[in-house]
């Protein structure tokens, strides 16, 4: 049967094949015929998916053919897979089904950063344009992610291929953005019980909100660490510290496999949602709820990749090492991590100032002795 409920679980799974190529995943539907329905709609698209992966062997290669299969060989993998499949419908949107890689040049793309450029960060005529990172990540890098996989694992040849760098944006440089007392205190005061052990988790490990949403099979309490993948694919390990098993111990079967979940705050029986009853928190849920409880703790200039800045200011002002600081934020490069040493400069002013005081006693000392 293509259709079953597992084990814990509120949802039914789809698990059938096309083809011979196996298609399988939650339908977030809790009737078995809302079910069948989601099940139906999957069974259609895993058939274009695989006419569009067999037209690639003999046919040109389409916006189509190339968003499909990355998205089967490497965006559902990601960790922030929900967010790789939006961007992937952008470009399809955006170029159409049949426009091919190869008639991609320059002058294509840089119209499609102006059109990008133009977009909102949210709904309304009010909400600020995207940032120029914004642009560069979600739009322009991720279609030369679909050309690097087109020329070096499908063959193809893309002899227009865009000169990327003169696309992307200029961004300003990073800041570092620690959080103060007192606007800890206003967060708080904002904060939903529920949700508090996921910001206080992100607090205490430093990682990247798509990081975040972490599985129990991720967690292994014997070796005291959470090994997740985070950006670019890349392995993450967290200590487990004393401060995140206080943490994560007492939510320990809220759910089957998510860490994280929230408190349904009231019935929409048209969402399958029930007062009362936890699920798991999900990347564009949090990202929606960070925006209002920022805007009403009346922090506008505090992002949450900011909690983040938080620690590893903080952890270099205290232990003074930049290779440790490197390892607790998994940078793969000491040059991000350098961003941070203006803590040191702290430490360095005090430095000099004990040495310019010596040197002020010493030279008194002398000029009484030459009075004498």
């Amino acid at each position: 049967m293509s259709l079953y409920q597992p084990k814990g679980s509120p949802f039914y799974h789809y698990d059938f094949q096309v083809r011979g190529r196996r298609f399988h995943g939650s339908t977030k539907a809790k009737t078995l015929k809302a079910a069948k329905l989601v099940e139906a709609a999957e069974r259609e698209k895993a058939k274009q998916i695989v006419r569009e992966s067999e037209r690639l062997r003999t046919g040109p290669l389409t916006m189509l053919a190339a968003t499909s299969r990355y998205w089967e060989e490497v965006g559902k993998h990601h960790a922030g897979a929900a967010t790789t499949w939006t961007n992937l419908q952008r470009l399809f949107t955006y170029f159409g089904a049949e426009t091919r890689l190869a008639d991609i040049d320059d002058d294509a793309v840089a119209h499609m950063v102006a059109w990008r450029r133009g977009h909102r960060a949210w709904a309304g005529d009010e909400a600020p344009f995207i940032s120029p990172a914004t642009v560069n990540r979600s739009t322009t890098e991720v279609l030369k992610k679909l050309f690097n996989r087109a020329k070096r694992a499908w063959g193809a040849e893309l002899p227009r291929e865009p000169n990327w760098k003169i696309h992307m944006l200029r961004e300003p440089t990073e800041r570092t953005r620690e959080l103060r007392p007192a606007e800890e205190t206003r967060l708080d005061a904002e904060m939903r019980d529920d949700l508090e052990p996921f910001f206080a988790f992100a607090r205490a490990s430093g990682l990247r909100l798509s990081e975040c949403f972490i599985r129990w099979e991720e967690v292994d309490w014997e070796a005291g660490v959470i090994q997740t993948i985070g950006k670019g694919s890349l392995p993450v390990r967290t200590i487990i510290t004393a401060e995140i098993r206080t943490l994560l111990w007492p939510l320990r079967g809220h759910h089957p496999h998510q860490v994280f979940t929230y408190i349904v705050q009231r019935t929409v029986r048209s969402k399958g949602l029930v007062k009362g009853e936890r699920l798991p928190l999900t990347y564009d849920g949090l990202k929606s709820y960070w925006r209002r409880m920022k805007k009403r703790a009346g922090m506008a200039d505090f992002r949450f990749h900011d909690f983040r800045h938080d620690l590893g200011t903080k952890l270099l002002r205290q232990t003074g090492n930049l290779k440790l600081v490197q390892k607790a934020l998994n940078h793969r490069d000491i040059k991000t991590t350098v961003r941070y040493a203006h803590v040191l400069d702290e430490d360095l002013r005090e430095g000099l100032e004990k040495l310019s005081k010596s040197r002020n006693k010493s030279r008194t000392g002398k000029r009484k002795l030459k009075a004498v």
